[in-house]
């Protein structure tokens, strides 16, 4: 049994008070060279000393949130939106006008005009996409070479979104491109994010430059996306046309930058992170080949001798419940901020209007408050009579409320998918030079996951 049963909103009673500081911080950096040198222990380390404690990076204090109960709170409430240290991070990848960023009325309408994609039944005609790109990842790997795992990884995931949500060949060429900038992308920006100490990052060192040089590549690619769909004279029922022929609230015409920074918001955010995962997949089923066994004595017995199709995956249990414990216990998004639009509370103390919130998803996910042996990977505590134990808001990958991810169910039957057939055909092995260890960015995954597959 878990020792968590807060709920939110149960601290209303307590009198508002000053969240305690967090001991540690350095003059100028604060507690920014803690969350740039050791950011997991140092986020899982906060709950010790407070539901919410004050952080300073920089200049700027920030409060730390660290129960499940009162992360659903912030999640939930309007006392708060998107923004904060990690999207002011992100804004010159995602802008201001694309789902992920917006607020207000214009998240609503995009949501609106996204959802429709991601429905559950719109989901399995996806399944013969994913499912071809799984089977020509094992056709790929039966070379028995050495596996650059980051590579494969995050070309899987840019292909099965560009090909599910943007029906368009013309990707393949891109495919590369894009995880190469990502890359670059998402580590300068953890940087930016703790420590924000804006005018040097336009210094033209190389790390600069190589940032700079991946944010306009990856911005002019995708206006190539845009200028090819619609020089093609084609509209496919998918995501880029409902963008291309999307409304705003006056009846016009959304504008070329709305269209922009939706389609990076759709390619961007959904392939870095489905690619993070399939790395965390991967180092699993390599530091524990028993539950490759598993799965693929689950394939045996639902499948046969067939291929796995996506109708195969609402019963592949056992490979649905791994995929769970993998984001449980390494969520490629990490970490997450919120910003108070007015003077609020939360747990009793008080959070003026402006202030910005941080949580981590990972520390919450592996607090043993919430969790029996929660270093421990073990698919079967999300059996259901086990699962009931999880205290709310303990398990949130796609997030929670109106920021959940719109492509939850389509993230989940794509990596189920991906996972049963990967485990069935091989098992994996390190070769010299692979590195475990946690690669801190924007997002988390192995450092340089380098495999030799293994056929069974």
């Amino acid at each position: 049994m878990t020792v968590e049963s807060v709920e939110p909103g149960a601290s209303g009673a307590t009198a508002r008070r000053e969240p305690p500081l967090a001991g540690g911080g350095v003059p100028v950096l604060g507690h920014g060279w803690k969350l740039a040198r050791d950011p997991l222990a140092f986020m899982s380390a906060l709950r010790d000393h407070g539901d919410v404690v004050r952080l300073r990076l920089g200049p700027k204090t920030v409060y730390a949130v660290t129960t499940p109960a009162l992360t659903g709170e912030v999640a939930l409430s309007p006392d708060y939106i998107i923004a904060g240290p990690l999207w002011e991070s992100l804004q010159d990848l995602l802008g201001d006008e694309g789902v992920a960023t917006a607020n207000g009325p214009l998240h609503r309408r995009q949501r609106r005009t996204i959802q429709p994609a991601f429905k559950l039944d719109a989901i399995p005609a996806y399944g013969p996409i994913m499912a071809e790109e799984a089977y020509a990842l094992v056709e790929r790997w039966n070379s028995g070479g050495e596996l650059d795992i980051t590579a494969e990884s995050f070309r899987a995931a840019v292909r099965i979104a560009a090909r599910c949500l943007m029906r368009g060949s013309y990707m393949d060429a891109r495919a590369d491109r894009i995880c190469t900038d990502l890359a670059a992308l998402f580590s300068g920006m953890y940087q930016r994010m703790v420590v924000p100490l804006g005018p040097l990052y336009k210094v033209p060192l190389p790390a600069n430059r190589e940032f700079n040089r991946a944010l306009a590549d990856l911005h002019v690619l995708v206006d190539e996306i845009v200028a090819d769909r619609r020089a093609s004279g084609q509209k496919p029922d998918d995501l880029l046309t409902a963008l291309l022929d999307a409304k705003d609230d006056n009846g016009e015409p959304i504008g070329e930058q709305e269209i922009h920074d939706q389609v990076i918001a759709i390619l961007t955010p959904g392939s870095e992170t489905v690619g993070a995962t399939i790395m965390s997949l991967l180092l699993v089923l390599t530091e524990h080949p028993e539950l490759g066994d598993r799965i693929r004595e689950e394939v045996e017995t639902v499948v046969g001798d067939r291929p796995v199709a996506f109708d195969d995956v609402r019963k592949l249990t056992y490979t649905a419940n791994v995929v769970t414990e993998t984001l449980r216990l390494y969520p490629a998004v990490w970490i997450l901020t919120r910003r108070a639009v007015t003077d609020t509370e939360l747990g009793g103390y008080r959070i003026p209007e402006g202030a910005d919130l941080i949580y981590s998803p990972y520390a919450i996910q592996r607090d043993r408050r919430s969790y029996e042996r929660h270093e421990e990977f073990d698919p079967d505590r999300w059996l259901p009579e086990r699962s009931k134990d999880v205290p709310k808001y303990a398990m949130s990958p796609f997030s929670v409320g109106n920021r959940k991810c719109p492509s939850d169910h389509f993230s989940m039957a794509e990596l189920t998918l991906l996972t049963a057939v990967i485990a069935s055909a091989y098992r994996f092995a390190h070769v010299p030079g692979s590195d475990i260890r946690p690669r801190i960015g924007i997002t988390l995954r192995p450092r340089r996951l380098m495999l030799r597959a293994l056929p069974r």
